[in-house]
């Protein structure tokens, strides 16, 4: 296996806000991301937006725009969705940008002295929606596109044509012989497509101005899909180093654009002279009541409720993990799904809080009341059949999880999570710690049984790491552990991991929120489809900026010891609105410091466990009263309302200084 991962989404068209279908793909690309970092690779997860074309060029004048206004207004909703998600791109191309620009001109023209371009005219239907000619036989009743349902258009200019024909027998040996195109499903799909014989391609447009000028030719702008699929090459060619990065290892689209990307795509660079992609998995669509969810304004549920697919509104109500707990979780990837809001909550209930969060809280008492705090060790002598079964099974999932992971087969390992941390509590129940807490005699035996336990949530908290990466990093926290992922070391567990012996842990409020009658109704009051809507996030407005202040000598600055801390654990401080209680390991041997920021109305004290944050950390203690000291400062911007932490793109370990 190669020692890079490099996954890409389709970069988004710019026609219209960001909807749930987007997130899912591109939750997806992240988790993916995030599992192969953990496994040790050198992994890059590119996304981007799609903005050229005929279909841009209408719409921005309809709003009395220019098309690079328009573009960039919804390029930066996209932008500002992602982090909602906590999804972290290694990059986001747009296709507007100078290098994207000059690189797919330099494609065009390694194509065109291949002989693979010459100029001709077409005529045909065209979907502007799709930016796409169709036939005859494709079109629904009434001549509408089977994708968008809207009237095609009769189209006949003058056109540069790419020499699609004369790759059909190469596709169908690619197809027939490798896994480049997954589900089986598509593959099939594609096969039948090209078997019936490939046209030449219309690569060129004459009836529009806005894209790329064809190189030599700027009466023509360059067919949309031939610009757009040279994003996920272009991305990397700026910089030598991302190299390496190339071919793509997995490619994510959804079926409505499989044929763009697994018989055009591959065809391009089979004339461009490039590798392939690995693989092109082919996803399903996020539907409601039947219909993709970018069609419908809400979506059905118990007693003909309509629920709201905003992803910005689902994500304020739910939090991003459990919104990227339910995509990954419960959609077959490949498969069709219904979204369905009250599903989202009933797993985040059952699964997340009452199983994970359940075996967490339940576990952490025993250790801070009977072993003061630390993790106990575990007694050989004292293990017997249950315990021998439950790392037996611990190691069975962690490898079977992460092979599922590596074939995207993700919504398989989250259950085998699952039924491992569902084993972990039968554990806990059939020893009963509750009562062996009772006897000095068998204090041996309870450490056994509670070091067992915090090896299961510790093995399942790494292995959801990808999945709900905020939540994950608060469970392991709590256990006085940090999840490191850097190149070459491998931090997917491949057997039951223990909690080194003598941890200190670090409880704090339960990491999972309490789903009750009373919060389970207000949660879907607030995600009714006619609630006051959420605004999918625009970007953010230029901050005014504060005068300078006066200058100070580099070895004043350098009296100003920073460091990077991480939080463990979080609460506000009763009767101060502003404040917020945090406990922050720098790395030091005293053990974690208790520092107080006033950040209490941007940051919920859940939403701060396990971040990585900026510390002053040699400033003198400051004395809030009733024996509440902080030590130290967090650095953060912004008004009070929104501040934002300062942090890095990427872990150190706690105690680093900051440069």
């Amino acid at each position: 296996m190669r020692d890079t991962f490099y996954v890409t989404t389709p970069i988004y068209y710019v026609n219209g806000a960001p909807h749930i279908g987007h997130a899912y793909t591109t939750v997806v690309a992240d988790a993916l991301r995030r599992f192969h970092s953990l496994r040790g690779r050198r992994a890059r997860f590119l996304t981007g937006t799609d903005e050229h074309g005929l279909k841009i060029e209408r719409e921005a004048a309809a709003r009395g725009m220019k098309p690079l206004d328009f573009a960039t207004e919804n390029a930066d909703r996209f932008r500002a969705l992602w982090p909602l998600l906590g999804v972290a791109p290694d990059d986001f191309i747009r296709t507007t940008e100078a290098r994207h620009i000059a690189g797919v001109q330099k494609w065009w023209q390694t194509c065109a002295a291949r002989g693979d371009i010459y100029l001709g005219r077409y005529k045909g239907l065209y979907c502007v929606a799709c930016e796409g000619y169709k036939t005859e036989k494709e079109l629904l009743d009434g001549g509408l596109c089977p994708v968008h349902e809207r009237p095609v258009e009769t189209l006949e200019e003058e056109t540069y044509f790419f020499r699609l024909s004369k790759y059909q027998d190469a596709l169908l040996k690619l197809f027939r012989e490798t896994s480049f195109i997954q589900p089986e499903t598509r593959r099939n799909e594609m096969i039948a497509f090209v078997e019936q014989g490939l046209e030449d391609l219309s690569i060129s447009r004459t009836s529009f101005e806005w894209g790329i000028k064809v190189p030599g030719d700027p009466r023509h702008v360059v067919y949309v899909w031939f610009d757009a699929l040279f994003n996920y090459r272009t991305a990397l060619e700026a910089d030598p180093a991302l190299e390496a990065f190339w071919p793509p290892t997995v490619q994510l689209v959804a079926k409505d654009i499989v044929r763009f990307h697994t018989v055009y795509w591959p065809a391009f660079l089979m004339s461009a002279g490039l590798p392939l992609p690995e693989t092109v998995f082919s996803h399903g669509y996020l539907l409601s009541a039947g219909r993709k969810t970018s069609k419908t304004p809400g979506q059905g549920g118990p007693a003909a409720v309509s629920y709201t697919t905003n992803p910005a509104k689902l994500v304020g109500a739910l939090g991003a993990d459990v919104l990227r707990y339910y995509l990954l979780r419960d959609v077959v990837f490949g498969n069709d799904s219904e979204f369905q809001v009250p599903n989202v909550i009933a797993r985040a209930r059952a699964e997340l809080a009452e199983t994970v969060g359940n075996l967490l809280n339940r576990t952490l008492p025993f250790v801070t009341r009977v072993f003061d705090g630390r993790v106990p060790s575990v007694d050989a002598a004292l293990c017997g059949e249950r315990e021998a079964e439950l790392v037996a099974h611990g190691a069975k999932v962690a490898v079977d999880s992460g092979a599922l992971w590596e074939t995207f087969a993700h919504h398989r390992a989250i259950e085998l999570c699952l039924e491992l941390a569902r084993l972990g509590n039968q554990y806990f129940d059939t020893q009963a710690p509750w009562k062996l807490a009772k006897s000095e005699a068998d204090r041996a035996r309870l450490g056994t049984v509670i070091a067992h336990v915090l090896a299961v949530v510790r093995t399942v908290a790494t292995m959801l790491a990808p999945v709900i990466p905020v939540k994950a990093a608060a469970m392991l926290g709590q256990l006085g552990l940090q999840l490191e992922a850097r190149e070459g070391h491998d931090a997917w567990p491949a057997a039951l991991t223990f909690v080194p012996a003598d941890t200190v842990i670090a409880p704090g409020e339960p990491v999972f929120l309490k789903y009750d009658a009373k919060t389970e109704a207000e949660l879907l009051a607030a995600l009714k489809a006619d609630a006051p809507a959420v605004a999918t996030p625009a970007a953010p407005e230029a901050p005014k900026v504060d005068a300078p202040v006066a200058e100070i000598a580099f070895d004043d600055f350098a009296k100003v010891d920073l460091r990077l801390g991480t939080v463990l654990s979080a609460e506000k401080v009763p009767k101060k609105d502003m404040l917020l209680k945090l406990s922050v390991d720098l790395g030091e041997a005293a053990g974690p410091r208790t520092i107080v920021s006033g950040i209490a109305l941007a940051y919920k004290p859940e939403a701060l466990v396990g971040k990585q944050v900026v510390v002053v950390a040699n400033l003198a203690p400051r004395d809030f009263g009733k024996g509440l000291v902080s030590h130290g400062m967090l650095l953060a911007c912004g008004p009070k309302e929104s501040l934002g932490v300062a942090t890095f793109d990427r872990a150190f370990a706690p105690g680093t200084r900051v440069k």
